[in-house]
């Protein structure tokens, strides 16, 4: 296999990961690839709750084994925790990847003012396609289907 016969995908233990998780897993179903679940993890000295770079690695570690191994799947699948930020570690892993998935947040404009600069700093640095997931809104959720077809 070679590096264009994989699908990166970014973990970070958020409900748009996770639909970014499961969408990528079924690409690579219908298009025979590998994925490679990729958390990236920086140690920031001022969080109260891990006191040591070790601590935040291992808590990173942990997230990523919880997340890919909450999926089903009949793919290749690897997982990577690689020290860095989320821009840089995404981007070059992905190199020479077939896609780069990464998932949305959606949420309000503050949010996506700040969250939403990663991903647009992913987006203009990746080298690779880019397909990013939304995360479903919770009240398309709760709509019935009626009512979406009419809503837009």
């Amino acid at each position: 296999m070679n590096d264009k016969d994989l699908i990166v995908v970014g973990v970070d233990g958020t409900d748009g990961s996770r639909h970014a998780l499961r969408w990528a897993i079924d690409e690579a179903r219908r298009s025979g690839c590998a994925v490679e679940a990729v958390t990236a993890w920086t140690f920031e000295g001022g969080v109260v709750a891990v006191a040591t770079p070790l601590e935040q690695q291992q808590q990173a570690e942990r997230l990523s084994e919880h997340e890919v191994g909450a999926v089903a799947r009949d793919v290749a699948l690897t997982r990577k925790v690689i020290e860095g930020y989320a821009v840089d570690v995404l981007s070059e892993t992905a190199r020479d990847a077939r896609l780069l998935v990464l998932g949305g947040h959606g949420h309000g404009r503050l949010r996506n003012a700040v969250l939403g600069s990663t991903l647009d700093a992913i987006v203009r640095h990746a080298v690779c396609p880019v397909v990013i997931v939304p995360a479903p809104h919770p009240a398309a959720v709760a709509t019935t289907p009626e009512v979406a077809a009419t809503a837009g």
